[in-house]
């Protein structure tokens, strides 16, 4: 795909139209990442944020938010439910909390690493590189980090640096694939001031970036927050503004699937939420294979409140795992076992080791 197919996808709104996207996205997804739909079971560790996003309700000044940090007990008796019920994978993820010190969460990845065979997936913000090291030393898998947009200046007005700091993501994705992480990233569509060319660069630069994850998702309204009591004053043109609408999110992800072949893509939950009751079905439909059920308990699943409805796609016991599994089977799709790795990661893995045996 040129950066012509690109665009005409996105601003392509006919109904007979969109079916031929969704099957080409389908068909590519079946034929290189497979038919499996693996689940990561998403932890919420903490959400304490020293970040001042505009449009996160984590985002340090909001006072009306009770925060929260779960300590390795509850960490480890939520593992232990993602072990029970089958996962492959668990979600570490918080707010950019400096409670969270490099020593204790590298205690803890050694010992979900000894206890169980899961893949341990990091979300947690900006660290520096000598953490993400410790982290990866320890036995972390993964680590997701999204650059949300590559319009600097856009990013900068709604995700301002920390005091007396400059971080750069994409310097950090570089040091996350030198140090041998399985890398996702990902961006959020329909910020308001986000134009149709700077959404093209960012499809263009997930697939230049080679990621072994990759999500998009809409941009949901924080009324909590500065952006979303003030959303409609910072929009681009009426023919300019991309639309944060799951149709968006859903083409936006189509898109990326056939340009990004072997990455794993997830459901996001904010595309599964924007979709109504059938979001999730829509998205596996339409180039996903990953979904991220919650496994955070439901006394803290409920301050996470990033935007509103966020907690609801949640899976505590059998049960509703049954109910997630019938739902993916009337898809003709079945649930992955294992880790659930990227081919792409998979693929450049047994590269680098072909290439370390001959040197």
């Amino acid at each position: 795909m040129n950066r012509s197919d690109i665009l005409y996808w996105l601003c392509e709104n006919r109904p007979e139209k969109l079916p031929k996207l969704w099957q080409w996205a389908n068909r590519v997804r079946r034929e290189n990442a497979g038919g499996e739909i693996h689940l990561r079971g998403l932890i919420e560790i903490s959400n304490h944020c020293v970040r001042q996003c505009a449009y996160c309700g984590l985002r340090h000044d909001n006072r009306n938010l009770e925060r929260y940090r779960m300590n390795k007990m509850e960490i480890m008796e939520s593992v232990r439910k993602a072990v029970h019920l089958g996962f492959g994978t668990i979600v570490l993820q918080a707010g950019e909390d400096p409670g969270i010190t490099s020593e204790w969460m590298a205690d803890l990845i050694r010992r979900i690493k000894s206890e169980t065979s899961l893949a341990v997936a990091l979300n947690l913000g900006e660290r520096n590189e000598r953490e993400l090291a410790i982290w990866r030393q320890a036995g972390a898998d993964r680590y997701l980090l999204r650059f949300e947009s590559s319009n600097q200046k856009l990013y900068q007005k709604y995700h301002p640096a920390r005091p007396f700091q400059t971080g750069d993501r994409f310097d950090l994705l570089r040091v996350l694939k030198k140090l041998r992480y399985e890398v996702g990233s990902g961006i959020m569509i329909g910020l308001p001031g986000q134009t149709f060319d700077s959404l093209i660069r960012d499809i263009q630069l997930l697939k230049e970036l080679e990621l072994d994850m990759v999500a998009v998702g809409p941009y949901i309204i924080n009324p909590e927050t500065p952006l979303g009591k003030s959303w409609a004053e910072h929009l681009a043109r009426p023919e300019f503004q991309v639309p944060n609408s799951d149709e968006m999110a859903y083409k936006t992800m189509a898109v990326t699937r056939i340009i990004c072949p072997l990455s794993n893509i997830p459901v996001t939950t904010a595309t599964a939420s924007v979709g109504g009751r059938d979001g999730l079905e829509v998205g596996l439909g339409r180039g996903a294979n990953v979904f991220m059920p919650n496994l955070t308990p439901a006394n803290y699943r409920c301050k996470y409140r990033i935007y509103p409805s966020k907690s609801r796609f949640s899976v505590d016991d059998f049960d509703s795992l049954s109910h997630l599994r019938f739902r993916i089977k009337k898809l003709g799709r079945r649930l992955g076992e294992g880790r659930g790795d990227s081919k792409r990661y998979v693929a450049e893995i047994k590269r680098s080791i072909f290439q370390e045996l001959i040197s």
